[in-house]
């Protein structure tokens, strides 16, 4: 590798106000072991997510459906990338007896990438909030869509018909930085898709989120608020990233707790509900 490669440099040192204890409560242990007994993939163990002790000790987890393995090869995501299995017949079943065990009043439901699909995964997003329904009526079902390359708006389309109560795609980082760090989307592509969530059900909350630390302007960062706003994106949400393994894109910056309240005050002022 060349010394300009991003990926050879050195990884920074974590800040202290992002660091957290290792997993080992009680609460941790039961909720991995409901999800090992029901064949669940959870984004906060494929992604390698730091907050994964504090979520499962309280018993929040994001399950992930469509299988462990991506299609796409994005540079910030630590999910493995392959040729996936066929998808499970038994999984929203699974996500529904999951969500009943662990009490769940609000349950995130996401997926890899599946471009090996005809419908990119979309049917197996409606059987699982149909089976959420069924079995756990009181849950509000949040769900977390690739951008169905290609077969966006048949993919939508079936989706709003299941009726989530807030679906969220997230937009990851500035347009800028797209052809390096989500080379597999178009960001456009991806507004387009949360536009249309509103024209089709304006009722269903629209959601998405963006990392910061990957060598975003702050302006840019106001612009991307801005497409989202103009999309009538209702909650936004924004995290640091954090480099899972050496062969991931480095972190260019640890964003401070201030800069953070910075941008929350400016995206409320913006008129987004939640942040």
């Amino acid at each position: 590798m060349s010394e300009a490669d991003p990926i050879a440099a050195p990884r920074m040192r974590k800040p202290d106000w992002i660091r957290v204890k290792a997993p080992v409560s009680a609460g941790y242990a039961e909720t991995r072991k409901l999800m090992r007994r029901l064949n669940l993939a959870t984004v906060c163990e494929e992604a390698a997510c730091p907050n994964i002790g504090e979520c499962w000790t309280k018993k929040h987890a994001t399950v992930m459906i469509l299988g462990d393995t991506c299609t796409r090869a994005c540079a910030f995501c630590n999910v493995k990338t392959g040729m996936p299995r066929a998808v499970d017949p038994l999984e929203p079943e699974h996500v529904a007896v999951a969500a009943a065990e662990l009490g769940l009043t609000h349950i995130v439901v996401t997926s890899v990438d599946r471009d090996d699909l005809s419908d990119g995964g979309a049917g197996q997003f409606v059987k699982v909030i149909e089976a959420l329904r069924r079995n756990t009526p009181a849950t509000t079902i949040e769900i977390l869509t690739p951008d169905f390359r290609n077969k966006a708006q048949a993919a939508v389309e079936r989706i709003i018909e299941a009726r989530p109560d807030v679906y969220n795609h997230n937009l990851e980082t500035v347009p800028r930085l797209y052809p390096t760090i989500r080379p597999g989307a178009r960001y456009y592509a991806s507004l387009r898709l949360l536009e249309s969530v509103k024209r089709h059900d304006p009722s269903i909350f629209t959601k998405s989120g963006i990392m910061v630390g990957l060598g975003e302007q702050r302006l840019e960062v106001h612009q991307v608020m801005d497409d989202m706003r103009s999309a009538d994106v209702d909650f936004l949400t924004m995290g640091q990233y954090l480099q899972p393994t050496p062969r991931h894109a480095t972190v260019e910056e640890f964003v401070t707790p201030d800069a953070f309240r910075a941008y929350a005050a400016i995206a409320r002022a913006k008129g987004f509900l939640l942040v």
